[in-house]
């Protein structure tokens, strides 16, 4: 007979008293979405449901087994965030729990086969038990426990449903990147996007630590790296002291201390730090600091205000490979991590091409071209990185002209560099910029955060393939997995880079982590309400704008407003009132455009069953909103560089206020009104803003059409039936487009039969500054022409 010790005893008891229904899904199905019976996110592997509830209170304890350190300090952290978010302060206790008191038990044990993730969950009246052979199986079963325990932001007791849990991840690598070379975030910040992620189950934050706008990272050997290379003046009005008219410098750099400190705060939550220090390109804030080390003697520092893909590369010699050696000693010496990352994208290969002393190297090295000298580049990192008993990986240029024979891949370029990669032998991480990079819109409202107009939904993330058909399954076997990106060009403060974050990166989580079979969207909705209560009590901002109804105003019958309400992602039902009530549940449903007299407010909100999802929306009813347009509201006229750009100056032309949003198409700056009735005639009134034009493009500058202008400040030029139609009218800027800040223009344009598209466009002699809409307002003009 085998005796079981008493602490083994005491958690088989947990186990044994669990009451499971094989019938009960730990998920909702699409049909009762709205109240899932469950709130894990990411969905476990294995999940059914039981009878009854754990009651979590104050007097709970956690019990671990004696001398297990490593269950001691995950049920102290269990005991933390409980207590940072219900008020509930777990005692933690080592030994066998009394018979008959209703615990929480820490217990080692096989669970979801062999990886070091995998945990089992059990959760009864009489108790519950996280069992895992691992440290981060047991946490990752912590984790859940927390969740189960906070599905709104109420404090005090919680009831934990039963459920019996066997989990595991889908993949090895579940990532998030963080960009603080364009934008520099707090230390704070970082760790709550590290709480966040661990909530989340994700165990890689790639750290961006180095670009052409600043070096981040304190290098002993190399001071100037921070003293010169981790500052720049940002372009235009915001690189300018309006009170004394001297440079403002935007600067910031992580101190060794605070880096140690951070990987330290990730690897307790399951979490590795993987850095990046780019090369051979994006090097202009290193070669600022120490310009021996690039192709020219004097790199621009002016240019690091700038945005793109810039042309300045490492010098491909011994002294630069010997600076490089040094600072990535350094970065090991920081950062435990298996992977270094080496970037190795976007390398504008001119300052190359055009040395005879590198067309020389090419020569003597007997490499085909400027990408094979690439490649002999990047494996020269790649052995130092190798000597080190670490793996490199970088973006998936660094295929071009051949493969380092040790090197992983992060394919950004849709998942082509994956295929290639897995089809060498080599392993890969998904990071496609089409869908995963988060500087990317969530929905077509004027009200998201600045960055690239293209709309990558909450469901468009959701929905991504992270086992590409492409790859057969000894392929798929070289897939590590996947990760979100946030360059940060157009996230200026760390609420914006949250907002933009999430909630997408909680359903990159839920990719990396649910098994493909039990991923589904309806589900997923349904747990929306209770991620966000998450979000809330976790201190992370995030963007509830696709949940929220906006509303399209227009001018109807009889001096009435038509009002359409809809929300970026359609989830669940709009209530609204008209009274300046607060809509609830029981208020009006919404179902088609209302014609409303104007001087109403419509209040308006998301429910997703009985949870309100998002903000409550004002919109007041006016004549005059019902003429006006914002830019985001008029539709572009091409696809080259669209953006959200955001203002380099406040909406007055002084000060840190509000700064305006604009959509532009930067190689275009033309928009379309789309159907204006011209048959009586109309006055158009346009609020103008400028834009520094701080975007290394190369030769590309060339293409953007500039149209001659008639007066010195230029005018907006207005078409009717396409930008080639007939130019109806040609309206000078004036003072509007002097800056900084915003200003108007107005003119009067002429009666056409009928109703017209409407071209709009600017007449400049550069593009210094771009000249961009904010919003355009037609009314009827008061004396008939």
């Amino acid at each position: 007979m085998i005796f079981a010790p008493p602490f083994a005893r005491a958690a088989q008891r947990l186990v044994g008293a669990l009451s499971v229904s094989a019938a009960a899904l730990a998920f909702a199905s699409a049909a009762c979405a709205a109240e899932p019976a469950l709130t894990l996110t990411p969905a476990p592997a294995q999940a059914t449901l039981g009878q009854g509830t754990f009651a979590l209170t104050a007097r709970t304890r956690i019990f671990v087994a004696p001398g297990d350190v490593e269950a001691r300090v995950v049920a102290g952290q269990l005991s933390d965030m409980l207590s940072k978010a219900r008020g509930l302060k777990l005692a933690v206790v080592e030994g066998a729990p009394p018979a008959g008191e209703a615990v929480i038990v820490l217990a080692r044990g096989q669970a979801g086969g062999d990886k070091p993730e995998a945990y089992a969950l059990q959760v009864a009246p009489a108790g519950v038990t996280i069992t895992a052979a691992k440290r981060a199986g047991l946490f990752y079963g912590a984790v859940s426990v927390w969740q189960l325990a906070v599905q709104d932001a109420a404090k005090g007791p919680a009831q934990l449903p039963a459920v019996s849990i066997d989990d595991a991840p889908r993949f090895a690598w579940r990532g998030f990147m963080l960009d603080s070379a364009r934008h520099f975030q707090s230390v704070g910040t970082i760790k709550a996007i590290l709480d966040t992620m661990a909530a989340h189950k994700l165990n890689v934050l790639h750290w961006h630590l180095v670009d052409d706008q600043g070096w981040r990272l304190e290098i002993k050997k190399y001071p100037k790296l921070t003293s010169e290379g981790a500052w720049r003046v940002p372009a235009g009005a915001a690189g300018e002291d309006p009170r004394t008219g001297k440079p403002v410098r935007y600067q910031g750099f992580y101190t060794q201390d605070q880096v140690r400190d951070l990987v330290a705060y990730a690897a307790a939550r399951g979490i590795t730090v993987v850095p990046e220090i780019e090369m051979p390109g994006h090097a202009l804030a290193p070669l600022v600091a120490y310009p021996r080390f690039g192709m020219t003697k004097a790199p621009p520092r002016a240019a690091m205000g700038d945005w793109g893909v810039f042309p300045y590369l490492y010098r491909p010699s011994e002294e630069t490979f010997g600076f490089l050696n040094d600072v990535l000693d350094e970065v090991m010496d920081l950062f435990p991590s298996e992977y270094i990352h080496v970037g190795g994208d976007e390398a504008v290969k001119d300052q190359w091409k055009a040395s005879p002393e590198v067309q020389a190297q090419i020569q003597a090295l007997g490499v085909k071209d400027e990408h094979g000298l690439q490649s002999w580049f990047i494996q020269r990192a790649e052995k130092h990185i190798n000597a080190r008993g670490r793996r490199m990986i970088g973006w998936d240029e660094i295929l071009e002209g051949g493969l380092a024979p040790n090197a992983t891949v992060m394919s950004w370029r849709g998942i082509d560099g994956a295929v290639a990669a897995a089809s060498q032998g080599h392993d890969a991480v998904l990071a496609p910029d089409s869908t995963l990079y988060m500087d990317r819109r969530q929905s077509a409202s004027a009200d998201e955060p600045p960055g690239r107009i293209k709309i990558v939904s909450l469901r468009d993330v959701y929905d991504f393939d992270a086992a590409p058909a492409a790859l057969t399954p000894a392929q798929r076997a070289h897939i590590l997995g996947l990760q979100a990106t946030a360059f940060t060009e157009h996230m200026r403060t760390d609420e914006r880079l949250e907002r933009m974050t999430f909630p997408r990166l909680i359903a990159v989580a839920e990719n990396g982590w649910t098994p493909d079979a039990r991923r589904d969207w309806a589900s997923f909705v349904a747990r929306l309400p209770a991620e966000s209560a998450r979000l809330d009590v976790l201190g992370v901002a995030h963007d509830t704008v696709p949940y929220e109804p906006q509303a399209t105003l227009s001018p109807a019958n009889a001096g009435q407003v038509s009002v359409a309400l809809a929300s970026g992602l359609g989830l669940g039902e709009i209530r609204y009132t008209l009274d300046g009530q607060v809509p609830t549940k029981a208020s009006g449903l919404y179902e088609a455009p209302l014609a409303l007299a104007p001087g109403k407010t419509v209040r308006a909100r998301t429910f997703l069953g009985d949870d309100a999802l998002g903000r409550v929306r004002d919109y007041p009813v006016t004549l005059m909103a019902a003429r006006t347009r914002d830019s985001h509201q008029l539709e572009l006229c091409g696809a080259g560089i669209n953006l959200s750009l955001e203002d380099d100056a406040a909406k007055t032309g002084s000060g840190d206020g509000p700064r305006a949003v604009f959509a532009v198409d930067l190689m275009n700056p033309c928009w379309v009104w789309k159907g204006a009735d011209l048959s009586t005639g109309l006055t158009l009134s346009a609020r103008i803003g400028q834009v520094p034009f701080n975007f290394q493009i190369g030769a590309d500058r060339q293409k953007i059409p500039l149209r001659p202008p008639a007066t010195p400040a230029g005018e907006l030029e207005v078409r009717i039936d396409g930008c080639a139609g007939e130019r109806i009218a040609a309206i000078p800027l004036g003072a509007a487009a002097r800056g900084p800040g915003l200003g108007t223009a107005a003119g009067v344009l002429p009666r056409r039969e009928g109703v017209h598209d409407l071209c709009l466009t600017f007449t400049a002699r550069t593009v210094e500054p771009t000249l961009v809409l904010d919003q355009v307002t037609l009314t009827p003009t008061k004396t008939p022409l």
